[in-house]
This record gives structure tokens, sequence and C-alpha cells, in this order.
């Protein structure tokens, strides 16, 4: 399996190096791409500095780079997870607007009919940017905001990353020990 993995500005850079971290365990192909922006967002929420995070990756790639072959629909692919997702970043997949690399592979895998899924991250989430998810949604792309799954009972804030980071993975075919399945009520509340 080979999947590109994005972090771009948005708070939630955890989320992308975590799912790198889930797929070398699983011996998956990652292909990183970090935007300037993501970089910033790397080391002001976490721990990490971009080389450590670029080092999780089998390859790393530059953001301005679109010549680089995950530009290219030659270059297959299982897919792409953006994570996580700018408002921006989504503004430019939703209008085909490839100015960086990120944008680029995100089109490719758009049209090479290949999973994409995005995480994206804002609130409140405008007309705007429910109209360019609308029009994602509607040519296949997963549109998956990090929303925390309650019914797992989490205790930290690890507990609902790696829920969520197993939730998107779980897309792609990729299972990890960390996604809790809806198991129905437990006591059912009777009429």
């Amino acid at each position: 399996m080979r999947l590109i993995v994005a972090i771009t500005g948005a708070s939630g850079a955890i989320f992308g190096i975590r799912i790198l971290e889930e797929l070398k365990k699983k011996n998956v192909e990652t292909h990183l791409i970090v935007s300037k922006w993501g970089g910033f967002t790397i080391e002001e929420e976490t721990g990490y500095k971009v080389a450590e995070v670029e080092k999780m990756a089998s390859f790393s790639h530059d953001v301005n780079d679109l010549s680089d072959v995950v530009a290219s629909g030659s270059f297959k692919t299982d897919g792409m997870i953006v994570a996580p997702c700018s408002m921006k970043t989504l503004a430019g997949i939703a209008c085909g607007y490839s100015d960086d690399l990120i944008i680029r592979a995100a089109d490719v895998c758009i049209k090479e009919r290949r999973k994409l899924l995005l995480m994206v991250r804002e609130t409140p989430l405008s007309s705007i940017h429910l109209e360019n998810m609308l029009k994602l949604s509607r040519l296949g792309v997963i549109i998956m905001p990090p929303v925390p799954a309650f019914y797992t009972k989490p205790v930290t804030v690890d507990d609902i990353v790696n829920q969520t980071v197993a939730k998107a993975l779980d897309y792609f075919g990729v299972e990890t020990e960390h996604l809790k399945c809806w198991q129905g009520l437990k006591n059912k509340i009777s009429d």
C-alpha cells in the first residue's frame, strides 16, 4: 500500500503525525507533504520538529515542487489523507487551483478516482466552507472533521486522537488497535 499524507497549517497537526506513526507500524509506504504553515503548526502544537516528522515517512516531498512524482497520475497511490486540512487547502482543492503540491496531489486523486480524505479543521463553518465540502463530497471525497466519538469514553486527548486516526485509516482498509466501534446501547431505554 502507498499513501500520501499531507499536513497543512490548521490546528491539529497531531492527527497527521499519528497517522504517519500508525502507517509506519503497518509498513505502509508514505509520501509526506507539509505546507509552510503546517510546519509552524507542528512545532507550535506538538513536541516534534518538522525534520522528526519527515523521518516518520517513507518519503518527504517539497510542497513547492510541482514537478514531484506525486503530482502525476502515473504515480500510483492508494489515495491521500490531508490531516489537518485548512480551509485554504480545502478551497484550493474544491476549485482545482493547484498552486502547491498538496493541492495538486489531491487534484490527482480526484481525477484518477483515488480515495481522498480531508480532515477539515475550522469552527464555526461558514457557508463558503460548507459549499466547498459539499462540492468535494459530491465528487467522492471523504470529508472527515476530527469530531470525537464519546461513546468510546475517552479519558485523555490521546484517546480522542487515536480513535479519530483509527477511523480515518479504516477508510483505507488499515486496521489499528485503537478503533472502537459502536456496540449499541447497553441499557436500552424502554418506551
